[in-house]
């Protein structure tokens, strides 16, 4: 092949490329969608994205607070996009509802299901824990024993904390690998909410 025709079937290439571009762009955000990415190649990015974070952190603790950042980033944008497509024009700013909204509906938008259950903590009744029993984003990642601390689950927590954030209802939002059997990946998020926001849960539910 000359260098000529070598030319001529890049550009071939190039313009295909950037139909397909086009194409994706022209889609409506608010139409529900029907290609998904493949679980291989999103946790080829959640890999980098972890590689990434780790090359600009001194331990795990300040990782874990890279990926949580990063999630909040995610976080904001895929509540804007799930209220569009769920045609919601209002943000849940109770606790419960915005959980129930979290659990359901954000969770099949990022990983095609639901979470696997909503609880409130029978301990302290600031806090609530999302369980996944399996989550998308451990499939393929593998902690080594150095870091057996490590969640990159934080990711997700980071998700969660900016909608929380987002709905009025600020919390500290973390995640813990929590194995259960035949369930090794199971993950909680576990949310504690602000002072402020239980206080005024309690005046909205006792109507003053």
């Amino acid at each position: 092949m000359t260098s000529q025709q070598q030319v001529q079937s890049l550009l071939k290439l190039d313009t295909k490329a950037s139909k397909r571009s086009t194409l994706l762009l022209e889609q409506p955000v608010t139409r529900q969608r029907r290609d998904k990415v493949g679980l291989s190649s999103f946790a080829f990015l959640f890999a980098e994205m972890i590689r990434y974070s780790q090359n600009r952190v001194l331990g795990i603790q300040d990782l874990e607070a890279k990926l949580n950042e990063l999630g909040q980033r995610v976080g904001v944008r895929v509540l804007e996009l799930t209220m569009s497509r769920e045609k919601i024009v209002r943000r849940e700013t109770r606790v419960l509802q915005m959980l129930v909204y979290i659990n359901s509906v954000v969770w099949r938008a990022l990983f095609d299901k639901q979470a696997d259950s909503l609880e409130r903590s029978t301990e302290n009744e600031d806090e609530y824990m999302i369980t996944d029993n399996e989550p998308a984003i451990l499939k393929y990642i593998s902690v080594p024993r150095e870091m057996a601390s490590f969640s990159p689950g934080a990711f997700v927590s980071g998700v969660v904390e900016a909608i929380a954030s987002c709905c009025q209802c600020p919390a500290r939002v973390t995640s813990h690998v929590v194995p259960a059997e035949g369930m090794p990946l199971r993950t909680v998020i576990l949310l504690k909410f602000d002072k402020e926001v239980m206080e005024r849960e309690k005046r909205l539910e006792s109507g003053k």
